[in-house]
C-alpha cells in the first residue's frame, strides 16, 4: 500500500476580516460585535500556524477566501444600481445585510465542506460535498464559491468527486467538517466515520437545545454518507448533548476533537456516551484499529471552560513517532483550569504528548480556533500528486503570501468601513492575483461575469 498522508488545508483569512457579531450561538463572535479588527494581523496569525506545521514536517496547503463584499447577493435582495451604488445604498437601509455580504467567515474551513478518503468510498475516490451552512445567511452564501475552489484544488476525476452543497433548508443544516471526524489505524486504510448532530429534522425522539439552535441534523449526515458511498460499517452517527449548544458549543470540533485511533472528549459533549464509544471502537477494532478515547472530566475543565479556551478546538496531530501533538490557542495558556489540565495530559502516558500554543487572537475573538481554520484531507500518495501543487504551502509559497498581504491588507477595519466601495476593489485586485499565486484559474464572480 502506498504512503497516506493528512494534509490541513488552512483557510487564508480575506481582507474584509471584520467583527460583525453575525453568529448567534458563538459567545466570542457575539461578544466581540463591533470591536475594530486587523485584516493584516489576521490573515499573518494563519499564516505563521501554517509555517510552523510545515517546518515541523506536516503537509500543509492553502485554501483561498472568498470575494467580499458579495454584491450579487446584495443585488438578489433588491440593491440597485452600480456596485458602489449597492453598497452604498444597502449600509444606509440594511447595515445588517452589508455586515453579512462582508463576513470572511470562510476562513474557518472546516465549514467549508465533509471529507471522505478514497479508502473509505465505494469507489476509491475522494469524495467532497460542500456545506450549505445554511442556519446563518452570512455563512450560506459561500458554497458556490467554495465548490469552484474545492473544484480547482481537487481537479482529478480519477481521484476526486464532488458534491453540490445539500438542499439549503433547515431540515439539511449542514456545517461540514467541523461536525465530523474519521478514526482509522493510518490514513491510508478504511477508518469509521463519526458524523455528530446537534438535532432531528424528523425524529422528535431526539431532544433539541433550548437557547441555541442545532445547526447540523442527522438527516444531512446521513445525506452526506450516502453521497459518500460509505459503508453501514464505517459510519458512526452520535448526538450531542443539548445542554452543551445551549452553552455555546455551536459545533462538536468545539467540545470534541479526533485523529487516527484517538477521540479526545469533554466528559459532556454527547448524549449516551458509552453506547457511542462501544460502537466506535466496536467497528474501529473491526478495521483492525483501537479505540483510544481520552475524557476531559467536567471537575477539572467545565462547559465554560472549554468553550471560552476553544480546548477542544485544536489540532490533534500524529508526530513521526506516533504520539499527538496538539495544537491550542494562546487562549488555552491564559485560562488555569485548562492550563493545569494540559500540564497533567501530557505528563502522563497516554496517547497525547505535547503542547504546542500559538496566536490566533484575530481569529477567535471572531469564535475560531486552530482546528476552525483547517479542512483535513487524508491523501494516498498517488492523490497528493494530482492536488494542485499551487496551493500546497513550500517556504517560497509562504514569503509570496505575507508579501501579497501586506501588499494588499488593511491595517485596521471597522463596521464603518464595510461601506467605503474601494474596500470591494481592494478585495478584487487582490483575489484576482491570489489566483495566480495558487494557479486556481477563474473561480471567483467578478473573473466569471
Amino acid at each position: 500500500m502506498s504512503n497516506a498522508f493528512e494534509v490541513n488545508f488552512d483557510g487564508l483569512v480575506g481582507p474584509t476580516h471584520n467583527y460583525g457579531g453575525l453568529s448567534y450561538g458563538n459567545v466570542a463572535s457575539q461578544s466581540n460585535s463591533q470591536v475594530s479588527s486587523s485584516p493584516k494581523e489576521a490573515a499573518k496569525q494563519g499564516l505563521a500556524k501554517m509555517k510552523a506545521l510545515m517546518e515541523m514536517g506536516f503537509k500543509q496547503g492553502v485554501l483561498a477566501p472568498q470575494e467580499r463584499p458579495n454584491v450579487a447577493v446584495l443585488r438578489s435582495l433588491g440593491f440597485t444600481g452600480s456596485d458602489a451604488q449597492v453598497i452604498a445604498r444597502a449600509a444606509k437601509e440594511a447595515m445588517p445585510l452589508l455586515a453579512a455580504s462582508c463576513s470572511a467567515s470562510s476562513m474557518w474551513t472546516a465549514n467549508a465542506c465533509t471529507v471522505s478518503p478514497s479508502a473509505d468510498t465505494a469507489d476509491r475516490r475522494v469524495h467532497f460535498t460542500a456545506a450549505n451552512l445554511n442556519c446563518k445567511f452570512h455563512r450560506s452564501i459561500e458554497h458556490p464559491t467554495t465548490s469552484r475552489v474545492l473544484g480547482a484544488m481537487f481537479a482529478s476525476e480519477q481521484h476526486f468527486a464532488h458534491h453540490a452543497a445539500l438542499p439549503a433548508v433547515t431540515q439539511f443544516g449542514d456545517e461540514g467538517a467541523a461536525n465530523h471526524t474519521r478514526f482509522c489505524k493510518s490514513y491510508g486504510e478504511a477508518g469509521v466515520e463519526f458524523f455528530v448532530f446537534g438535532r432531528s429534522a424528523f425524529d422528535s425522539r431526539f431532544p433539541a437545545p433550548q437557547r441555541y439552535p442545532a445547526r447540523q441534523t442527522l438527516e444531512a449526515s446521513q445525506a452526506v454518507a450516502r453521497l459518500h458511498g460509505l459503508s453501514e460499517e464505517g459510519v458512526v452517527y452520535a448526538q450531542q448533548n443539548p445542554s452543551v449548544i445551549d452553552q455555546g458549543v455551536f459545533h462538536n470540533d468545539v467540545i470534541a476533537v479526533g485523529n487516527g485511533e484517538v477521540l479526545f472528549y469533554h466528559q459532556d459533549a454527547f448524549l449516551d456516551t458509552d453506547k457511542v464509544l462501544a460502537e466506535l471502537g466496536d467497528k474501529l477494532a473491526r478495521q483492525g484499529g483501537r479505540l483510544q478515547a481520552v475524557c476531559v472530566p467536567r471537575d477539572a475543565v467545565t462547559v465554560d471552560d472549554a468553550v471560552r479556551s476553544y480546548l477542544f478546538n485544536s489540532q490533534l496531530l500524529t508526530r513521526a513517532d506516533g504520539s499527538m501533538l496538539l495544537i491550542v490557542p494562546e487562549e488555552c495558556r491564559n485560562n488555569g483550569n485548562v492550563w493545569n489540565y494540559l500540564q497533567q495530559l501530557t505528563a502522563g502516558n497516554g496517547p497525547i504528548r505535547e503542547v504546542k500554543v500559538f496566536d490566533l487572537k484575530q481569529s477567535m475573538q471572531n469564535g475560531g480556533g486552530p482546528a476552525c481554520l483547517r479542512l483535513r484531507v487524508a491523501l494516498r500518495e498517488d492523490e497528493l500528486e494530482a492536488v494542485n501543487p499551487g496551493v500546497i504551502m513550500t517556504p517560497g509559497l509562504y514569503d509570496t503570501l505575507v508579501a501579497w498581504v501586506d501588499k494588499h491588507y488593511r491595517d485596521r477595519l471597522s463596521e464603518s468601513d464595510l461601506a467605503d466601495p474601494q474596500l470591494l476593489i481592494e478585495c478584487r485586485a487582490a483575489l484576482d492575483e491570489l489566483t495566480q499565486i495558487l494557479k486556481l484559474g477563474s473561480v471567483y464572480p467578478f473573473q466569471l461575469a
